[in-house]
């Protein structure tokens, strides 16, 4: 039980997959929309995107990368670390980034379940 094992079946690597592309009526990329139309599960409430999502990490998951990749219809995880009164300031500010590009991240204890809710309550839509 302590042998290394060998696996002798054949394995592929992206190098070994030629992906083909389907043939197409459009003229150009720039014809090409990337947005999609999700419907919740739960609610109901559909949302219209390009679904690519930043990161929540502190570099990348920020306010400004949020209305930087509205511009895209992209959605941005803002990182936990803002304040409600950073949330309440932008949210003012870009009401319709914060409606639809951006997701809340929050920890898992009691403090964040609170904190959650602040924001949720400057951020009504």
């Amino acid at each position: 039980s302590d042998c290394m094992r060998i696996e002798n079946d054949l394995k592929l690597d992206f190098k070994d997959v030629l992906i083909r592309p389907k043939r197409s009526t459009l003229k150009s990329r720039a014809e090409v929309s990337l947005e999609r139309r999700f419907v919740m599960k739960h609610s109901g409430q559909t949302m219209r995107c390009v679904p690519v999502v930043v990161a929540n990490m502190d570099t990348v998951g920020t306010f400004e990368m949020a209305v930087a990749m509205a511009e895209y219809g992209s959605l941005v995880a803002i990182h936990k670390h803002y304040t409600v009164d950073e949330w309440q300031i932008f949210v003012q500010k870009y009401p319709q980034v914060a409606a639809n590009n951006v997701m809340i991240s929050a920890g898992t204890g009691k403090s964040d379940l609170e904190k959650l809710d602040a924001i949720l309550s400057v951020c009504p839509d």
